[in-house]
């Protein structure tokens, strides 16, 4: 007798015409956007980017094409995916339209920029608002100021565009400055202040793009990081960067602010025989992991006296950090007695060696951050004039924020979905299924009880809707 012996069930596939909905979960998003009354805004800010008379607002274009990108899609088509679900996601813009609204802010880039920048920084004021005592504009201080990572990446394009160039990997394309706010460990994923394009041969170490893009994120935090003149509050916020942003230039540019700074530092070759003494661990302090705890296997030193300083500003200090080569490691002509030397630069009130670099080590999660907005948006740029791409590029920070906002204002502190990748929310949260039903003349959207992210979902629909009527504090 045969057997058949199918891996999965062969059910017969069936075409209908009933309401039913692949990305249910996206109504979370939708709907914390109403929350944050996105769509007058977005007339506020954006209005003269669509004709007076035309049906599709820029509330409804933007905020469609950021919930997209936050769902997974990557050009605007992918549009046709909430698209075919009017009762949930609206009536939504065309291609055809969709593109003239692109080729508008081609006409007027610095209008558009300015217009989404007062718009993200309204959106991230009524956010942290409504985070209650996690609203890190509350929590930053001289001591724990509010980190904002600034680094460069490469976005590779695939035909030609506008500015695109040879990149010192090879590549072709884009390298853009990024921005982003980290929450610390256990906190959430943070989120972007600002992704500025920039030609792929642009380099990294530019002291005029570093300033150029902190400003343009300085310019996105709300009023509290400022004082009633509307002056920058420097204390408050503390710059990391990598070596490319230790330059003389930047870094008095921000201490001429008042700002903090931690940055990488590469030692001079000259100065390699100071370090001969790493042998001798008595002057040195144990690091410090993630957790707080010590280590027993590298340690950190103030090097400030031993090291000279030349034109920095006053108050720099340099941290060294010592470590044993990881294996496979390649050594360099640094290295001494089998350890790792690396530097770093600040000029932070607080002086405990191992807590300083530990805190600049945490300059790790800008990369995920990174990564993460490449799968948001910025790793296909669809146009071809550069101030398009650079719109497109402000949008996708916008799908990348909108996620990190829902959970510093809708979830718990301890909740496991602060600590979740965007590729996990939208397979377990944002592709659930539902459909559509009417009941005493109104739609209804249905849910699976079984639903594997159920009770996630009760719990965001629950504090968004909170939200929608008064902005209260997070739930502890």
């Amino acid at each position: 007798m045969h057997h058949s012996t199918p891996v999965f069930p062969a059910v017969p596939v069936i075409f209908s015409g009933q309401s039913l909905i692949s990305h249910a979960g996206v109504s979370v998003l939708t709907g914390f956007m109403d929350a944050l009354g996105f769509g007058r805004l977005c007339e506020d800010r954006l209005g003269q980017f669509v004709p007076s008379g035309a049906r599709h607002r820029p509330g409804r274009l933007v905020g469609s094409l950021a919930a997209m990108l936050a769902a997974g899609g990557e050009h605007a088509s992918d549009l046709d995916i909430l698209r075919t679900s009017p009762k949930v996601f609206g009536q939504l813009p065309s291609n055809a339209t969709v593109s003239r609204f692109f080729e508008r802010t081609v006409v007027n880039p610095e209008l558009f920029s300015y217009g989404f920048e007062t718009l993200t920084r309204e959106l991230r004021t009524r956010a942290w608002n409504a985070a209650g005592n996690r609203n890190p504009a509350l929590t930053a201080t001289a001591t724990d100021p509010l980190i904002i990572d600034i680094d460069a990446t490469l976005v590779t394009s695939h035909s030609d565009k506008e500015n695109v160039a040879g990149t010192y990997k090879r590549g072709y394309g884009f390298a853009p400055f990024i921005a982003s706010v980290d929450y610390g460990t256990g906190k959430g994923s943070g989120e972007i202040l600002a992704a500025v394009l920039r030609p792929g041969n642009a380099g990294a170490n530019s002291a005029e793009d570093h300033i150029r893009v902190f400003h343009t994120a300085v310019a996105q935090l709300p009023d509290g990081f400022y004082d009633g003149t509307g002056t920058l509050t420097g204390q408050k916020v503390l710059v990391r960067t990598d070596s490319a942003g230790a330059s003389r230039k930047f870094l008095w540019h921000l201490h001429n602010l008042g700002v903090q700074f931690s940055t990488s530092y590469t030692l001079p070759f000259g100065k390699a025989h100071m370090i001969d003494w790493i042998s001798d661990k008595q002057h040195w302090q144990p690091a410090l992991d993630q957790t707080g705890n010590d280590r027993t296997d590298a340690w950190v030193i103030n090097a400030t006296d031993v090291i000279g300083l030349t034109d920095y500003p006053p108050g720099t200090k340099l941290f060294l950090r010592a470590e044993p080569l990881h294996p496979g490691a390649q050594p360099s002509l640094l290295d001494t007695d089998g350890h790792r030397i690396t530097a770093f630069l600040t000029n932070s009130p607080r002086w405990h060696g191992p807590f300083l670099d530990a805190r600049h080590r945490a300059r790790g999660r800008c990369e995920n951050r990174i990564k993460t907005l490449k799968n948001t948006g910025l790793g296909k740029l669809p146009f071809y004039d550069f101030a398009a791409n650079q719109a497109w590029a402000n949008i996708a920070t916008l799908a990348f924020n909108l996620i990190s906002w829902i959970q510093l204002t809708a979830l718990p502190g301890s909740h496991h979905a602060k600590a979740w990748d965007i590729k996990r929310w939208r397979y377990r949260l944002f592709a659930t299924a539902g459909k559509i039903i009417t009941r005493a003349r109104r739609n209804q959207l249905l849910l699976p009880e079984t639903a594997p992210e159920k009770d996630l979902l009760k719990l965001l629909l629950m504090n968004i809707g909170r939200l929608k009527h008064a902005p209260p504090a997070a739930p502890d």
